[in-house]
């Protein structure tokens, strides 16, 4: 099977990047024969590397590095990456058995949703955010610091000044999200959710379009070991971006409260505010230096969404290594945390955190959920070729479905989950 991946970029710098890239990775060790179409020129991550995959470049710009009229048109429509993938998807050596995206809001822009509607090959999308319904992506508003209860492209959600950057910025989105709903046109798509809480809200913002929902966990890449120690650690540990939807203010403040060192691994703008509140702010680091760093400190691992965040892929690598987990009760990782047996589900409020983390003084406590988190995690893993198993099983559903349709993809779907599923 010869699968075509698009991402906007070929490095893990976030989760859906990095979802694309090791994603392509396992497709290929289970013998697909990959190519991954990366928009935006820039380096390529070292597992791309293998004789399976082929690596097309577009060299389209990042809209953020554009002029802003620029980058605002080309956000909305980018013309030039219809032209370039258009003409990579003709120049492909052999053609393409089944199509995923997996980002279109930085350098693809919607123009590239009726260039991959038109091939023969099925299409699916994962969604990693909420911008297939929401015009800011992530369905939070950023003017009140909570999660929008609007109805996404609603006359409130049109008048509501809730991007993290400006009105005009939110104009701009709204005007992508239509031109989204535009392209889509009445095609069906094949969504992936990857989490059940993330299929369960999406499914009712997009009632009434023509999807088919489907329901695959993110691959987790961290090998099989002894667990680790946690009750040695001495912080709480966040990873990922430093921002206030994600939390990591609520991890200092917290921390501060219960008495406990607070250690951020990432980078954002909440970085001077982090290190003013006397938390430690260590940057960006390798996956296996994070690894490291996290088994020789963390007496968990807190990741306090304020906002629905589909599957922060932190709780499912803590959990992996016998880190106890502290999650959100909005994120959809809580759901691989088991109250008080492998971790914490917590209300992201600041003493709600504070009193969670006040436990983790106990070390026997730490030790337990340690264990108990490792040994229901290596249960059934979401490794690398679990999640490429439940995705060629995905492809080849649709491929023989379009197959007996004779490559007639358009159609009416009454919108109902359909599960593959990889838990």
């Amino acid at each position: 099977m010869h699968v075509v991946i698009l991402a906007e970029f070929a490095t893990a710098s976030g989760g859906a990047e990095k979802v694309a890239v090791e994603s392509a990775r396992g497709l290929a060790e289970a013998g697909a024969r990959v190519t991954f179409i990366q928009a935006v020129d820039g380096p390529a991550d070292a597992l791309l590397d293998h004789p399976g995959i082929g690596r097309v470049p577009l060299s389209l710009p990042d809209v953020w590095s554009l002029p802003a009229w620029r980058g605002a048109v080309a956000g909305i429509w980018n013309g030039e990456a219809a032209r370039r993938l258009t003409a990579a998807l003709a120049a492909l050596p052999e053609p393409a058995d089944c199509l995923h995206l997996h980002q279109w809001s930085r350098a693809f822009s919607p123009a590239v949703l009726p260039v991959l509607l038109a091939q023969s090959a099925p299409l699916v999308l994962t969604l990693h955010d909420y911008f297939l319904a929401c015009p800011n992506g992530v369905f939070y508003r950023f003017d009140q610091g909570a999660p929008c209860s609007l109805e996404p492209m609603s006359a409130r959600c049109l008048a509501a000044p809730c991007d993290p950057k400006s009105r005009l910025h939110k104009a701009v989105r709204v005007g992508r999200a239509a031109a989204l709903r535009v392209a889509a046109g009445r095609d069906r798509l094949d969504v992936i959710h990857v989490s059940d809480a993330s299929l369960a809200r999406m499914a009712g913002m997009l009632a009434g379009r023509a999807l088919r929902h489907h329901r695959i966990d993110n691959p987790v890449r961290v090998a099989p070991g002894a667990p680790a120690e946690p009750e040695r650690g001495d912080a709480v540990a966040y990873v990922g971006r430093l921002t206030a939807e994600k939390g990591a203010d609520l991890v200092a403040e917290a921390a501060r409260r219960a008495g406990l060192p607070a250690l951020f691994i990432g980078a954002g703008p909440l970085d001077d505010a982090l290190r003013a509140q006397g938390a430690e702010v260590i940057g960006w680091r390798s996956p296996s230096e994070v690894g490291e760093i996290l088994r020789s400190r963390a007496r968990a691992v807190c990741a306090p969404s304020r906002w629905y965040e589909t599957g922060p892929l932190t709780i499912y690598e803590a959990l992996a290594q016998g880190i106890p987990a502290i999650a959100s009760n909005r994120s959809g990782a809580a759901e691989k945390v088991r109250h008080g047996e492998t971790g914490l589900v917590v209300a992201p409020e600041a003493e709600a955190l504070a009193e969670a983390f006040r436990t983790l003084k106990d070390d026997s406590l730490v030790a337990r959920l340690g264990r108990a988190a490792h040994a229901a995690y290596w249960q059934a893993p979401p490794t690398l070729a679990a999640h490429a198993q439940a995705l060629l099983g995905l492809y080849g559903g649709l491929t023989d479905e379009a197959a007996h349709h004779h490559g007639d993809r358009a159609g009416h779907s009454n919108g109902e989950p359909v599960v593959a599923a990889m838990r």
